[in-house]
Parts: C-alpha cells; sequence; structure tokens
C-alpha cells in the first residue's frame, strides 16, 4: 500500500509523520516545497512515478481571519488545490481522503451536528472549505472527507501552546465562553485516518463525509481552564462573550458534531478530549525538558 500525505509539515502531518512508522505502508510525505497542491501536473507526474492507492491532504489555508482579506489565496488552496488532488485520484482509481472543517456547517441546529445537515459557512475561510469538500466529493467518487474542530498537537502552534506561553506570563486571561465545541487531539486524528485507510484497503470501503473530533464537549474557556490545572499554571481563566473579543471572521456559537456515522462505519473508539489533551500536554513538557 502506498500513501501520499501532502502538507506533511502542519499539525496533522506531523503527527502522521510519527504514526507512520508503525503502519504497514509506504508513506511518500511533501510539503509546499516538494508538491504544491495547485501545480497540477506535478501532482500527475508524481502519481503516475509511485502509483498511491490513498492520498491524504493535510494541506490547507487555515488562518480564518487573514482569509477574510486574502481571499485568492485561500480558495485557491482550500478549493482548487484538493479539486486537483481528487481529479488525480479519480484517474488513478486512489482513494482522496480530505482533511474539512467544523465552520462549514455554522447553523443553528442546536443538537450536535450530522454530516447531512445544512451548511452556512460564515467567512471566508469556511466557504473556501466547503466549496474545497464540493469539489472533492464532485471530482473523485472514492472521496473521504473528515470535518474535525478545534486541532492542536504537540507540533505547531496553536491553542494549546498559546495558553501555557501567556498564561505562565499572567495572572489572568479572558478566554470566550460562549462558543462551544469538542478539542480535536491531532493525533487521535491522524491514528483515526489510518484505522480508516486499513478498513478501506479492505473490503466495503464507506465514502463520503465523516465528522471527527474527541469525544465530550467544551467551550474555549473550559479548554483554557483544563490547560491551566492540568499544567498547574496558576494563571487565571476569566470567561467573557464573544462580543467582547471581536474578529475579523465569525466563529460559529455551537459546533459540537455528531460523530455516530464514523465510529459505526469503521468501529472506532474516539477518547475524551480531557484524556488526549493531558497525553499531549505530557509530550509538550517532555519536549520543552529535552530542549532545555
Amino acid at each position: 500500500m502506498k500513501i501520499l500525505v501532502t502538507g506533511s509539515n502542519g499539525q496533522l502531518g506531523s503527527e502522521l509523520q510519527t504514526l507512520a512508522s508503525s503502519f504497514e505502508a509506504e508513506f511518500h510525505f511533501t510539503d509546499v516545497t516538494t508538491l504544491d497542491i495547485l501545480d497540477k501536473e506535478k501532482i500527475n507526474s508524481l502519481f503516475e512515478e509511485h502509483h498511491f492507492d490513498f492520498c491524504i491532504n493535510c494541506a490547507a489555508y487555515t488562518a480564518v481571519d487573514k482569509a477574510e482579506e486574502d481571499v485568492d489565496m485561500a480558495r485557491k488552496i482550500n478549493r482548487n488545490g484538493p479539486r486537483n488532488l481528487a481529479e488525480i485520484c479519480q484517474k488513478n482509481k486512489s482513494t482522496f481522503i480530505h482533511v474539512s472543517s467544523d465552520y462549514v456547517y455554522h447553523n443553528q441546529v442546536n443538537r450536535p451536528m450530522v454530516e447531512t445537515d445544512p451548511t452556512t459557512p460564515k467567512g471566508i475561510y469556511a466557504l473556501t472549505k466547503l466549496e474545497g469538500d464540493q469539489a472533492a466529493l464532485a471530482a473523485c467518487d472514492r472521496t473521504i472527507i473528515f470535518r474535525t474542530s478545534w486541532v492542536y498537537s504537540s507540533f505547531g502552534n496553536n491553542f494549546v501552546k498559546s495558553m501555557i506561553k501567556y498564561g505562565s506570563q499572567r495572572d489572568a486571561m479572558t478566554i470566550v465562553f460562549d462558543q462551544i465545541g469538542a478539542p480535536t487531539y491531532a493525533r487521535d486524528l491522524a491514528a483515526a485516518i489510518l484505522q480508516v485507510i486499513q478498513q478501506c484497503h479492505g473490503e466495503n470501503p464507506h465514502y463520503g463525509i465523516f465528522n471527527y473530533s474527541n469525544e465530550g464537549i467544551a467551550s474555549w474557556y473550559d479548554f483554557a481552564s483544563a490547560i491551566f490545572e492540568m499544567n498547574s499554571i496558576p494563571c487565571k481563566a476569566a470567561p467573557i462573550l464573544s462580543k467582547d473579543y471581536p474578529t475579523p471572521a465569525q466563529r460559529p456559537t455551537y459546533s459540537v458534531m455528531d460523530k455516530s456515522k464514523i465510529k459505526e462505519s469503521y468501529h472506532l473508539d474516539i477518547p475524551h478530549w480531557r484524556d488526549s489533551l493531558s497525553k499531549c500536554l505530557n509530550l509538550i513538557n517532555q519536549s520543552q525538558i529535552q530542549v532545555s
């Protein structure tokens, strides 16, 4: 089995690299310097050379607020890139796995969202992620889309690392408490993707859109409080409303996703977000000790 991974230096791509050694497959990891997903000819040449069975697209434009001004680049990376990869996957009878966002829903459904719920994205980032989903599904009938939320990791820059950094420097921080969702440890998401690939490589693969996050729910205030608590950071988290922390792009107020479909289709056992956060913090602390 041969697997192409794009955007491999990001949080999810880095976690996939960590898990690759224990997975029976030949991986080809790329980033923008080795494979620009906007360069369809280069993608095609790479597939002709390696004959990939799967392509995992971790490349994305993720600067949510910057996207409001950088519309063209956000659309190229989040829509055109996935479309290019999906078209080449279709041509080569490969399976295309694409990572999307909870932001595409942004609806008023007052319950955990299912994959068939309305998508009413607010803002350029959310819109271009939805356009990427639609383009991939239209281009390749072997497409699997993971819609996920609040991703963090011991790699890269993210909310967890920001809270550790700034919480260690301050006595108190104000954190939004009226945005509800589920934190997702990128290592858990990477493991889930590999488990799906393993089952897809056998019989009865399930294609389409799947929600994935860690179990449980939280506000950003809950998330920050847990980080401070688990890492023994004395900083006090103070809850505020979203209106008191305005951003260029509107965030979903309720972004909890129902994961029944992926659990039933691929028999996944998904960890609770607090358990996964504890594991990630341990890794971050260990790396800090080694560096010092």
